[in-house]
């Protein structure tokens, strides 16, 4: 893997292409110049905590859309991993991304990946329309990010 990088507020987002649980590839530039990004990097499927923040997106999803925003969720799982999980969540309708290989290696990019402990941190990262970052909140693996300062800055974006 590459030198992790610190991104901050300003930056240009990394492009990546990822898998999702139908094994599609995800690009981040899909969305650019037609959508603005909310990237979820989560731990691990099936741990409490990610049990709980996955499927609260999903009950605001219309407010997602109103915002012209796309959820992306980002683990090390396995696509297998996820679509399990998913499945098992009674489904997800935006992207649950597999990070597996080279393990960790998008979460690398975006700074958020916990080497030693093999899975990224829990962070909330809006990436406008344009690819530019506009938002990061980085909290414990235990806890749960606060949505509305994320939402709030997507409502800024056009």
């Amino acid at each position: 893997m590459g030198e992790t990088r610190k991104l901050k507020v300003g930056d240009a987002a990394p492009d990546f292409t990822l898998a999702d649980i139908n094994q599609v590839k995800v690009s981040l530039s899909d969305y650019k110049g037609r959508k603005n990004v909310l990237l979820v990097f989560y731990p691990m499927a099936f741990s409490p905590v990610c049990s709980a923040q996955i499927p609260s997106y999903q009950k605001i999803y219309d407010k997602f859309e109103e915002l012209n925003t796309e959820v992306i969720a980002v683990s090390v799982d396995s696509i297998f991993t996820h679509k399990a999980w998913a499945d098992g969540l009674g489904g997800i309708s935006y992207p649950l991304l597999s990070d597996f290989w080279p393990h960790g290696g998008v979460a690398d990019l975006f700074g958020v990946m916990r080497q030693a402990e093999g899975f990224s941190e829990r962070a909330l990262i809006v990436v406008d329309k344009e690819g530019i970052i506009r938002f990061i909140s980085i909290v414990e693996p235990k806890e749960i990010p606060e949505i509305e300062p994320a939402l709030d800055v997507l409502a800024t974006l056009s």
